[in-house]
């Protein structure tokens, strides 16, 4: 039988009281993230896709010449800055638009919530087809050797994922797997402490700091 997608008025839900209070402590350190350390992948003239966009922290601070946002969340429309276009749509069904039109597919705590295995290489199959030649997939989550039973203090989390799993898997859907990160950034800003951006500045600008208190995967992989 398959799995049924997620309600998205039950996502709406979550996402509204997970993060409620917070929007713009993360988007700021989301234009951090973005400035400091993603913009190295994303050129001028890209065209750049936020698998699972949530409410658009990411594709939001992204300077490129197209922007796309994908989430079953009705709520993820209404975040869109100008020039994003959200894509309401289930990521494991083939999707609306051209096969070889991306450049860069980013997602951030997301591969996690698709119900099944199945469905995760369903959608990344999807987002080999979307990329051009050459395209890259940009995808950060959880590690569940890091974060161990942390991982499952939220109710929509399904798929445990490593840096390792996550490489192998990405190979099996025709992927290069070219970085491969176990211990990146700390785990969620869900109910935590805000810290000064000066200090997420200087995390990203020291990579030696990582593996101390890094429990997030980072894991980068091109279409040949």
């Amino acid at each position: 039988m398959t799995e049924p997608a997620p309600d998205p008025l039950e996502l709406r839900q979550i996402y509204r009281e997970r993060f409620a209070g917070s929007a713009e402590y993360r988007r700021r350190v989301w234009a951090v993230l973005v400035s400091k350390f993603f913009a190295k992948w994303i050129a001028p003239d890209a065209v750049v896709l936020d698998l699972g966009c949530g409410h658009c922290e990411f594709i939001n601070q992204v300077s490129s010449a197209r922007r796309y946002g994908m989430d079953l969340n009705p709520d993820s429309a209404g975040q869109a800055g100008p020039g994003v276009m959200v894509i309401q749509h289930d990521c494991s069904l083939p999707w609306p638009l051209a096969p070889g039109s991306i450049d860069v597919v980013f997602t951030s705590n997301f591969l996690e919530h698709l119900p099944t295995k199945a469905h995760l290489e369903r959608t990344l199959r999807h987002v080999r087809l979307a990329l051009k030649p050459g395209g890259l997939l940009i995808a950060m989550g959880p590690n569940i050797k890091h974060v161990g039973g942390a991982y499952w203090d939220f109710f929509d989390h399904h798929l445990a994922l490593t840096e390792a799993s996550l490489a192998e898997v990405l190979k099996l859907c025709g992927f290069l797997p070219q970085t491969r990160i176990g211990r990146f950034l700390p785990y969620t800003m869900s109910n935590q402490k805000i810290y000064p951006l000066w200090m997420l500045r200087l995390y990203l600008a020291v990579p030696v700091l990582w593996p101390l208190v890094g429990r997030q995967f980072l894991v980068i992989a091109r279409k040949p």
